[in-house]
């Protein structure tokens, strides 16, 4: 299989997706939760046939797609094909994609003991120790990604918990200059646009992240 870089991704042409922390997400505006259910359908009709299948939510106004190959641990040729079809299905049915609305959200947890913390949060946010997976408490659509940020030991108070805000590149600094006009702090941008450190007014840090580099 081939696999797919963020750069590959914009080479791609794929005008209705974008890549964030976890695969290719799009979010298409249905309108009514018979339009998005019909969507749906043809949708699942089509991951069927190329045997590779998205992670689909429905709700009333709109319907998020998300297309990773979990096998390559990667995005892969199987994921662009397979966006591409589910954009002419949204063109043939007049559904529009609203990539500016994209958002994916990771919480990061500083800690000098992965191991010690790590089945804990796993147990806490999934029920079940095994979801801990190569330092990940693994999420799904109801609970976000937890990382652990290797760090020394250090004693309390300070910031351990922070939130990574993944955002399509193209609308990074638009978010960023959002959160800085409603009282944030730029704290570090010299890994920008990968990722921007932003603290609220009180310092608590929260960082904007992207799949540029």
């Amino acid at each position: 299989m081939e696999t797919f870089t963020h750069k590959d991704v914009l080479d791609a042409g794929l005008t209705d997706w974008r890549d964030l922390a976890q695969g290719l997400h799009a979010r298409f505006g249905t309108g009514d939760f018979a339009a998005g259910l019909r969507f749906v359908n043809a949708v699942g009709a089509a991951a069927e046939e190329a045997g590779h299948h998205p992670d689909v939510t429905l709700t009333y106004p709109h319907v998020d797609i998300m297309l990773i190959s979990h096998d390559a641990g990667a995005l892969t040729d199987r994921d662009v094909d397979l966006a591409r079809q589910i954009s002419a299905i949204a063109s043939e049915q007049g559904i529009t994609a609203h990539p500016d609305a994209l958002v994916q959200v990771e919480l990061a947890l500083d800690t000098a003991d992965i191991s010690g913390v790590g089945p804990f949060w796993a147990a806490l946010l999934r029920g079940d120790t095994e979801a801990l997976q190569d330092g990940d408490v693994v999420g799904d659509a109801r609970v976000p990604l937890l990382w652990f940020q290797d760090t020394e030991a250090h004693e309390t108070p300070r910031q351990r918990f922070h939130l990574d805000v993944w955002v399509p590149a193209d609308q990074a600094q638009e978010r960023i200059a959002a959160a800085l006009a409603a009282g944030g702090t730029l704290v570090d941008d010299e890994a920008a646009p990968a990722f921007t450190v932003l603290a609220d007014a009180e310092g608590n840090r929260a960082c904007v992240c992207t799949s540029a580099r």
